[in-house]
């Protein structure tokens, strides 16, 4: 139905399972996909199995020199940046009160500080070509919080906002700039969960089950094709009905 042919899309955080879905998705709508990472095995076997329309780039997003290479590496490679998904996030759960600042601050620097110089770096060629699309994943955690990810939800709700205002700078440029906040995803994190707390979870979820990877994917797919051109600074609530906002 989107047809994504000749854009090339940088996918961040492509390593795990909504992100390699996700490479999956805009490769099969036709775009060339650069997929990054710090998990090179992973992205490997997820190479091979799109095939040779994908090319690797592995970046460690705690460093800011490798955020650098990382554009200057995908944009000589690829001839640019038509689409940017910032999926990669990190966690590191405690309570408020025992949360130390190494917690804090290494979450806030990779889910927040490197989507943002992610952002700034791909949006000047996008600004010269008058087209982009930038697709920031974010949580439903950002807008309802949770105990225990003060860290995580702040770098949450910090990227709405920072994505909001990037989207009133840019969009006499054809660019838009949206973002994606899931609730409760099938994926090897949450596979990892006992039954009682999948339990509790699903009393949460009007819907009764989990979302899939796909269904994030494909609402990426949408936000990236043209058809979505006049859709720009919007969240994407995608939580099975968690929290209707």
């Amino acid at each position: 139905m989107f047809d994504l042919k000749n854009k090339k899309v940088l996918v961040t955080g492509a390593s795990g399972g909504i992100g390699g879905e996700i490479a999956k998705t805009l490769n099969d709508a036709g775009a060339e996909v650069a997929i990054s990472g710090t998990r090179l095995e992973s992205l490997k076997a997820l190479s091979d199995t799109l095939g040779g329309n994908t090319q690797i780039f592995p970046c460690n997003l705690r460093d800011p020199k490798e955020i650098e290479g990382l554009l200057k590496d995908v944009v000589e490679k690829m001839g640019g940046i038509d689409v940017l998904v910032n999926n990669a996030g990190i966690t590191r759960d405690n309570l408020f009160m025992r949360m130390s600042d190494e917690e804090w601050q290494t979450v806030l620097n990779i889910n927040l500080t490197a989507t943002m110089k992610l952002c700034k770096g791909a949006i000047r060629g996008m600004m010269k070509n008058r087209w982009g699309r930038i697709i920031n994943i974010s949580s439903v955690v950002g807008s309802t919080g949770n105990p225990g990810q003060a860290n995580y939800a702040a770098s949450k709700a910090g990227m709405v906002g920072m994505s909001k205002s990037l989207a009133f700078e840019v969009a006499s440029r054809g660019i838009t700039v949206n973002i994606i906040a899931p609730g409760f995803i099938e994926t090897p994190m949450t596979d990892k969960l006992t039954e009682d707390q999948k339990t509790n979870i699903m009393t949460q979820i009007p819907a009764g089950r989990m979302g899939t990877a796909a269904e994030i994917a494909s609402a990426v797919l949408y936000l990236a094709s043209q058809d979505a051109s006049y859709l720009t600074g919007a969240t994407l609530h995608i939580n099975g009905g968690m929290a209707m906002i």
